[in-house]
Order: structure tokens, then sequence, then C-alpha cells
């Protein structure tokens, strides 16, 4: 988990059905409301499904870009932000050439709402997440079906009361893990009163 970071840079090499399987087997262990197991994973294997995803992915790309006024980095500069920059935009132009599409979807039950319909398929994606990090795999969480739902619904024949939660990408990273970088405790976790930060007692 300390460093199951978000990876959106990937080696030119396959994912295997093997490794696959026991990221998809990991996903399919989660818990859900009332054991419903309301899921389906979706590998996006064709050409033309690809051609959605990266198509959805330029669009989702250019709508952020308009949206947070953002400047592409300098191709020399070499601070954090210009890096993760690049990256974003990096993967955005693989969109669906990443080594491994897999789409999360839900049946909403009848009287849940979002909140609850989350928590029973966010857990299954984290549990994929944590598989293919175990197995020295990275992967990222796109929106990218926000910009491209139609089409894909068509192409993977999702049918409509079947809810899209989230498209990953996976593969092999280029380069190394590295920790995760998040707040600490003291800053998201309270005792009893909103306003009484987390303080570690003393002792095992």
């Amino acid at each position: 988990m300390r460093t199951a970071t978000t990876v959106r840079r990937y080696r030119d090499e396959p994912v295997s059905d093997a490794v696959l399987e026991r990221c998809l087997l990991a996903a399919s262990w989660a818990p859900s409301g009332a054991n419903q197991q309301p899921w389906k994973f979706v590998v996006l294997r064709s050409a033309e499904a690809r051609a959605v995803v990266t198509d959805g992915a330029a669009r989702t790309w250019d709508a952020l870009i308009d949206f947070y006024n953002i400047s592409l980095p300098e191709d020399g500069a070499a601070d954090k932000k210009s890096r993760a920059l690049r990256t974003m935009a990096e993967h955005t132009r693989i969109g669906g050439g990443a080594p491994a599409l897999v789409v999360f979807c839900i049946r909403p039950q009848e009287g849940t709402d979002e909140l609850q319909q989350g928590g029973s398929i966010f857990p299954a994606v984290q549990n994929f997440l944590l598989a293919a990090r175990a197995q020295g795999l990275g992967a990222a969480i796109t929106l990218w079906h926000y910009s491209c739902e139609t089409e894909l619904r068509a192409v993977a024949g999702i049918p409509d009361e079947w809810q899209i939660a989230a498209l990953l990408t996976v593969g092999w990273p280029k380069g190394r893990h590295h920790p995760v970088r998040r707040k600490p405790l003291s800053e998201v976790v309270v005792i009893d009163n909103w306003n009484t930060p987390w303080q570690a007692r003393s002792g095992g």
C-alpha cells in the first residue's frame, strides 16, 4: 500500500492473462453491500474499443486544459509540477494504447444513493490496484469514460442499467515504484471531537 502510487508511464510490454487474472480475482474478493457483488469487470482488447478509449482520453485532456487553463511546460523544465504535467499528457496520448484496460461497472441497487453504490465498487478497484502492485504492475484510475460513454457502451455492449464507475490503465511501469505522499494522521484523524486531532498513545 505504501508504494501503490498512480502509474501512468508503461513499458512496451504486454500484461499476461495469468497476471491480469490474479488482479481480477482479487477485485472479486472485495466486500459489497449485502454481499450482492453488483459488478462487472470489462477487459478491453479490441482495436475498436481501444480507439474509443484513446478518443475519450484526448477529449478529457483537452477539457482539463481548458477548464484549469493549463500551460504545458517547456521540454527542459525539470520541476515536480512540470514532470507531472508531462506524465499526464503522455498518459492521455497513449490512451487506449496502454498495455491493459479494465472498466469497472456496477448495477445500482434500488434505494441506494451514489455514496452507497461507490462503497460496493471502489473496494474492488482498490483490491485490483493492490494486487497489481504486488505483482510489480502499475495502474491509474481514469475518468476517460465520461468523454466517450456512449461509444464505449456501444462497442462493449454495456447495458444502460449498468453504471460505469472507473476505467483503469494497467502495465509494467517505466522506472521504479516509490512511496506515496500523504498528509500526516494528525491532519486527517480526530478523537471523539472534530477539533481534537489524533495523538497516538505511548506504548504498543
